[in-house]
């Protein structure tokens, strides 16, 4: 069986003096589908990733199910078969290994690029474990890393969490869930299922529009049964070691507690972004400056890829709409090649 390509300490030294024709931040679904067309181009790359293969999905909920029918996050025109329309986490990652070793793709895995830098007509690329030299660089990074904090007395306790991963965690405890999308919505209902006494606390009126229509009916009748409790145009007032301080419409509610997940959302690291002297806009969505037609930004040989194109707007482009941004950077990127030797 093919396996993905790991340097060894021999190579890692050789390729500090290698240049790429492309190097790919990032291996979620969206890098991966930009090596594959460079493999295809016949052009030089690596993937650097900070974790594991596809980390932002690894981190994903145990039991998360897929939005979207499984031919939508197909890559490589590779068949995606699910036992089910919606496949589940444990398929996608099973589904993007194969995908690496059918490809034999070239991807460094927990290897964080530290610093982009522009030195002449190439790019120095600096990680946790080497320097890499080359002529392009994509961006695919996802927006998983940087969780919205609640901002508020006690979020630093250990029972704070940003990420929630299997509800048997859970089981038997007092379990505080904070938002209204599908990843709260399923916290909550999971942990429940296992024995949870779930309290939540959401900032608007209703639970959100958003989240899956199947999983919507049943978040909504577990609240109106009391099963579990939710308060509405509420959010937390203050975190303790046994507690929370809810500040509710009708005043403060304190409850016992031993687990807080703060299901509040994710954002991209723009800072990473604009540190690589990529502009974006001033305003709420922190668009960054790039061009529609080949996804180039105003850093010419630094391209945009997936849900990053988005900035702050990370509803608007998923895997199934972010494919075409690698078949349009790597058809410039060859096509600056041709160029060049003509």
């Amino acid at each position: 069986m093919k396996k993905y390509k790991i340097t060894s300490q021999a190579m890692e030294k050789k390729q500090k003096t290698e240049q790429y024709d492309v190097i790919i931040i990032g291996g979620g679904p969206i890098g991966l589908t930009c090596a594959i067309r460079a493999k295809k181009a016949g052009l030089k790359y690596v993937v650097l990733e900070k974790g594991v293969l596809v980390n932002s999905l690894f981190n994903y909920p145990v039991n998360m199910t897929f939005f979207s029918s499984s031919e939508r996050l197909e890559i490589g025109g590779v068949p995606f078969v699910s036992n089910n329309v919606k496949p589940k986490r444990s398929e996608a990652l099973e589904y993007y290994r194969r995908i690496v070793t059918s490809f034999d793709l070239n991807i460094h895995l927990f290897e964080k690029v530290l610093e982009v830098k522009r030195s002449g007509n190439i790019f120095k690329i600096k990680t946790s474990k080497n320097n890499y030299k080359t002529l392009n660089v994509i961006m695919a990074m996802g927006f998983y890393d940087i969780p919205y904090l609640l901002n508020v007395k006690g979020e630093d306790l250990p029972k704070v969490k940003h990420y929630y991963d299997d509800p048997h965690f859970y089981a038997f405890q007092n379990v505080l869930v904070v938002g209204a999308a599908n990843s709260a919505i399923d916290a909550a209902l999971e942990t429940w299922r296992k024995g949870a006494t779930v309290t939540m606390v959401i900032r608007g009126d209703k639970i959100s529009d958003r989240v899956k229509y199947w999983v919507k009916p049943d978040i909504d009748n577990r609240i109106k049964e009391g099963s579990i409790k939710a308060y509405f145009n509420s959010h937390i007032k203050e975190i303790r070691e046994h507690e929370v301080d809810i500040q509710t419409p009708e005043g403060i509610v304190t409850i016992k507690n031993d687990w807080v997940l703060a299901m509040t959302g994710y954002k991209p690291n723009l800072e990473f972004l604009r540190k690589a002297g990529i502009k974006i806009s001033e305003d709420e969505v922190c668009k960054p400056d790039y061009s529609e037609k080949n996804y180039e930004t105003n850093v010419k040989g630094i391209y945009l890829a997936g849900v990053i194109c988005g900035g702050m707007n990370t509803h608007r482009l998923f895997i199934e709409n972010s494919r075409i941004h690698a078949e349009k950077i790597i058809k410039d990127i060859v096509a600056k090649r041709k160029k060049s030797q003509d």
